[in-house]
């Protein structure tokens, strides 16, 4: 008992320490997350605002407001404020180099926010990764794919990779090309491809459709169309437009040619 007792004296205040310092990180890690969701909802909110700076200033006043824990736990254990700048301002070197790539990401991300060559919500290739960006936080893009599969980006990687932003305009131009036998009249084909595109409401007026002979190929002749229209109708009126053409094709007797081979087979 007198052993225990002993231990108890000499422990006790450093426990009783470390029970505070676990109270003041887990209050502050909960009031830092729920701080951070409020204002990136309040900042979303507005319309003036775009949804983009929002998720952006959300995590940096997170972390921000972590860092704040952090001295404040660090307090408790009777570590100055002072005392830690200076240490930090000692180690900043080392801490520099071991942390260059997330640093580097911290510098894009800022980057990616003041220039925006993509934003929440848009339909981007970066770097040979498709998907719609759905967040943009201090380290990293975070994209949701067609097959719904998320995909985390570092910002260094995607500031340093081509941007391709399929939403960045209103209107996209469609390219199709469509093969005809060579025993079928190209006037005719081209005819049905402008009747098909004039009927469809989805298609612009202006610029106005084109179709024209784009190549003459192996086993048949090349038909290109370029229709513009709503960036959001890009998918739906490609899809459509090949199934249109296919059957009106099909009624007006136009052959869509399978590609011919020729084997020569030598004897001997």
């Amino acid at each position: 008992m007198q052993t225990l007792t002993e231990a108890a004296a000499g422990y006790g205040p450093l426990l009783w320490t470390a029970l505070e310092a676990l109270v003041v990180l887990g209050v502050g890690w909960t009031l830092a997350a729920m701080i951070a969701r409020a204002a990136g909802r309040r900042i979303t909110a507005s319309r003036r605002i775009d949804p983009t700076l929002g998720h952006f200033a959300a995590s940096v006043i997170r972390w921000g407001l972590l860092l704040v824990v952090a001295i404040a736990v660090l307090g408790v254990f009777g570590i100055e404020a002072t005392s830690l700048v200076a240490v930090l301002g000692a180690a900043t070197l080392a801490v520099g180099l071991a942390l260059q790539g997330t640093l580097s990401d911290l510098a894009a991300g800022v980057m990616l926010v003041v220039f925006r060559p993509y934003r929440v919500g848009q339909y981007v290739d970066i770097g040979g990764t498709s998907g719609t960006v759905a967040r943009i936080d201090l380290f990293a893009t975070e994209l949701t794919t067609s097959d719904n599969l998320q995909v985390i980006l570092p910002n260094a990687r995607a500031w340093g990779a081509v941007i391709t932003n399929y939403s960045a305009h209103d209107t996209r131009r469609l390219d199709l090309t469509v093969g005809i036998d060579y025993g079928d009249d190209p006037e005719e084909a081209m005819a049905i491809i402008r009747r098909l595109a004039e009927d469809d409401d989805r298609v612009m007026g202006d610029p106005a459709p084109s179709v024209h002979v784009a190549a003459l190929g192996e086993s048949a002749v090349d038909l290109g169309v370029h229709l513009w229209c709503r960036a959001g109708d890009h998918w739906a009126l490609k899809c459509d437009m090949l199934k249109r053409v296919k059957a009106a094709f099909d009624a007006a007797g136009v052959t869509i040619p399978y590609p011919h081979r020729v084997e020569i087979r030598k004897d001997g």
